[in-house]
């Protein structure tokens, strides 16, 4: 049978199978067989490729696999939990150097291309570009390398606009001549990468969620483009799956904040001065100690844990669930209320509570949980802020006004667990917090929930 044939039956076996394995990962009882799924359709699809004959040195292939290899092996047993976004942003940032690097490659081996290659060269530079300079300011704003604020200056609208027309031009006089352009095309390389870092710094730290997904998609476009370039068909196929559910994703969690999609790349939202009533009410608050917390929770039939970022920088997922199962065997139905928003990428707080065998069942969305809010006997926010705000229902100055958020103040009391009353990372103050039936429950995380599990081991 012919190679080329055999190469082009697997591929339609591997796009099957990442069609399956997506389908699977939008639900959590199968999501790990979708990803396995997955992982075995990119499986064939590289081994097969590996047979093109065009391929005719393995050399740098396979010192490419054993260095990314070494390299990928020790990045995942020293990341934690708490990096998650940090590494998801930089994943995002290698698929679109790769594909950048493709399409350079390819001008290289064909300088004179017909029109149609060229043009998804320069796209596959363009969008691989933005892509990794996007996503290595992502990297630094996650992890604090540079401010999480929204990075605003005067004029900055047209200068993104000039660039965006400067990159059209370089690439219509690229497309329309390619042969001698390399310093052009040089230029295109260096302006993609000036227009991802200029797309991403006025996006403050409270939309990254947003962001991540937003540049998935984009890394997505790009392997799509790449394919295109060197004619790969699975390549396309992926790419294509990859940018279509990074942009529903981005639509889900733009949905989730009640914003659109210009707004949180636009707005620059969390750089404005807030106003004194959306810093938060002032007040008196209501501290709570662990004796107190456990007699409230004794006493109770339903609880609601209601995790945010807070919980990931404290790694108090299993503690959580710990407390959890104790309060199951006393008789009481506990549930893990999870806002689309909450954390710093899609479905951080779904991972972080998976990770602690937290059951999938027990895991409700918030317009399964809001409903039945009023009859919950304790809410207890870990870490959470924004997604727990009131001023977005009641605050039309507030900054995150009409952003759906999980009714926690609607609960007969609500524990919030913190370490202070810095506000969220948002830069917003929650009135939650002197709220009547609200009590603060000040410390890290996992030592604060520890204490309470101790009080039920030892009544």
């Amino acid at each position: 049978m012919n190679i080329e044939l055999i190469i082009n039956l697997s591929y339609i076996v591997a796009a099957v199978l990442f069609i399956y394995g997506l389908k699977m990962l939008s639900s959590p009882a199968t999501a790990r067989n979708g990803n396995l799924l997955s992982s075995l359709g990119m499986l064939i699809a590289v081994v097969v490729t590996l047979f093109h004959h065009d391929i005719i040195d393995y050399k740098w292939i396979i010192i490419g696999i054993a260095v990314g290899s070494i390299i990928g092996a020790f990045v995942a047993r020293m990341v934690a939990m708490t990096q998650m976004p940090e590494m998801v942003a930089l994943f995002n940032g290698f698929g679109g150097i790769a594909s950048l690097l493709v399409g350079w490659g390819a001008y290289h081996s064909v300088p004179n291309s017909e029109t149609f290659t060229t043009t998804t060269i320069f796209l596959s530079v363009l969008i691989g570009g933005l892509t990794f300079s996007g996503s290595l300011i992502a990297f630094a704003k996650l992890s604090e390398i540079i401010s999480g604020k929204p990075t605003l200056f005067t004029g900055q609208k047209i200068f993104n606009g000039l660039l965006l027309l400067a990159i059209l031009v370089t690439g219509i006089l690229y497309i329309l001549n390619p042969a001698g352009q390399y310093n052009m095309f040089l230029v295109i390389i260096g302006l993609s990468l000036i227009l991802g870092i200029m797309a991403v710094i006025p996006i403050g730290g409270a939309d990254m969620p947003v962001v991540i997904s937003l540049l998935n998609s984009y890394s997505g476009i790009a392997a799509c483009a790449a394919g295109f370039v060197i004619q790969n068909n699975i390549l396309i196929v992926s790419g294509s799956l990859v940018g279509a559910s990074g942009i529903i994703l981005t639509n889900i969690m733009c949905k989730a904040m009640n914003r659109s999609l210009a707004n949180v790349l636009f707005s620059g939202f969390g750089s404005a001065t807030i106003s004194v009533k959306a810093a938060g009410e002032q007040g008196e608050v209501n501290p709570i100690t662990s004796e107190d917390v456990y007699l409230l929770l004794e006493a109770s039939s339903s609880v609601a844990f209601v995790p945010g970022y807070g919980l990931a920088v404290a790694q108090a997922q299993h503690v959580v669930r710990e407390l959890g199962e104790l309060l199951e065997e006393n008789g009481c139905e506990v549930q893990y209320a999870i806002h689309p928003v909450a954390g710093r990428m899609p479905g951080h707080m779904n991972v972080l509570l998976a990770e602690a065998d937290v059951s999938y069942d027990k895991l409700v969305e918030m317009d399964d949980i809001n409903p039945n809010m009023p009859n919950i006997d304790v809410a207890v926010v870990i870490g959470a802020n924004d997604v727990v705000n009131p001023a977005a229902r009641t605050d039309e100055s507030s900054p995150i006004y009409g952003m759906p958020i999980i009714n926690v103040d609607y609960a007969r009391t609500v524990i919030v667990l913190k370490r202070s009353m810095a506000a969220g990372f948002a830069g917003i103050q929650n009135s939650l917090f002197f709220n009547e039936n609200t009590r603060m429950f000040f410390g890290d995380a996992k030592d604060s929930i520890q204490s309470v599990v101790s009080e039920f081991k030892s009544s």
